[in-house]
């Protein structure tokens, strides 16, 4: 039985990390993944240990084990290399290490500290041009190389909220079809429909003869599902789309249509609620109101208007209002858009040797 060990921070995984492990799987009978952040940095632990997980559930002969390691890190050091293998071995089970397969600098010397063979692995990622490093700094310039939970958690969520026919839905399509025109990490930029309109539909496909929107009943079991749903098309679109994933509505704002039907937000409606990097809230003012046939609140739009605004600014999550022309709207829309774009990913350095601080990276 040959066994392989990896140790890396993966930080965050990546189709490096993938290529690593899916060549020691091939060449393994058993393969150990130590995954070893320290505690200073962004993505938690158990997050990791599920993307590696899933993206590998088909070597079952891979198992990944987590630990965290603050230890100080001097490759000069044999207390400090010491230190740190003695955590990764009671991480990995205190087995007998075969080979250690690795893409990094210290590979060589981790290997001989196992007493194993030292297997690199594409150390000049020119199989797969990607780093911990490069993901970090630039997550949308290496979008390519992010499974679907990564690229799930990385997503920006922006979600366009509004009382009826205030064109939540028209301005979520638009602005999903305008950033897919800039191609690459945006090209699968997806948008997110409102549930809470596909179950009115359901219900009133259910109607007798002669009856509209205004003999639907709602109940709290009804908006339980709407919050839960709408959560997991979200979810769902976030694995497959671009660094910015448009919703037309979601569970925050389930909680507001709640109380518009039934006179008050459930606590089970209000724990549901996300919070996305960013509101887009759809002015009535200057709209139109279009009778759908599945729409009943004209009389309601301004108050509903009202909700969100309240909602919103006590919510802490960043939000604009839509006002204006339609064309006037998509543009501030975008131009929020690139802004939060702009502000990055503000993720924690990991710890660095403090006399060699460009060696952590690449696999890690």
């Amino acid at each position: 039985m040959v066994h392989g060990l990896i140790v890396g921070k993966f930080y965050p995984p990546h189709a490096g990390h993938h290529h690593l492990i899916d060549t020691a799987a091939r060449a393994c009978d058993e393969v150990t993944v130590v995954v070893a952040p320290s505690t200073v940095e962004s993505i938690p632990l158990a997050d990791r240990l599920a993307w590696l997980r899933e993206v590998h559930a088909a070597d079952p002969h891979v198992r990944f084990v987590g630990v965290h390691d603050d230890l100080p890190i001097d490759y000069g050091s044999a207390e400090a290399w010491e230190a740190h293998c003695a955590l990764f071995r009671a991480a990995a089970g205190r087995r007998r290490v075969d080979r250690v397969f690795s893409s990094e600098s210290y590979g060589e010397e981790l290997a001989r500290r196992f007493g194993a063979q030292h297997v690199p692995v594409d150390p000049g990622r020119v199989a797969v041009p990607v780093s911990g490093t490069a993901v970090r700094a630039d997550p949308v310039a290496n979008w390519a190389f992010l499974a679907p939970p990564v690229r799930a958690w990385f997503a920006r969520r922006v979600v366009v909220v509004g009382a009826e026919s205030t064109g939540t839905t028209t301005l979520a399509r638009a602005l999903a079809a305008h950033l897919r025109l800039r191609a690459g990490a945006f090209s699968g930029t997806a948008w997110v429909e409102e549930y809470g309109r596909t179950l009115t539909s359901l219900k009133m496909a259910g109607l007798a003869p002669g009856q509209g929107v205004a003999d639907v009943v709602w109940t709290r079991e009804d908006f339980v599902t709407v919050a839960r749903e709408q959560n997991a098309a979200e979810d769902a679109a976030a694995r497959s789309g671009g660094p910015i994933l448009l919703c037309d509505t979601d569970s925050f704002a389930t909680a507001i249509w709640e109380e518009r039907y039934l006179g008050s937000a459930s606590q089970a409606v209000r724990h549901a609620a996300r919070r996305p990097a960013l509101y887009l809230l759809t002015s009535d003012e200057g709209v139109p109101f279009e009778d759908d046939g599945m729409r009943d609140g004209e009389h309601l739009r301004a108050w509903m208007t009202g909700r969100f605004r309240a909602e919103l600014a006590a919510s802490g999550v960043a939000w604009i209002e839509l006002t204006g022309p339609y064309r006037e709207r998509l543009t501030r829309a975008v131009r929020a858009c690139d802004e939060l774009l702009a502000e990055g990913w503000d993720l924690a350095s990991p710890l660095l040797p403090a006399d060699a601080p460009g060696i952590v990276g690449g696999s890690c």
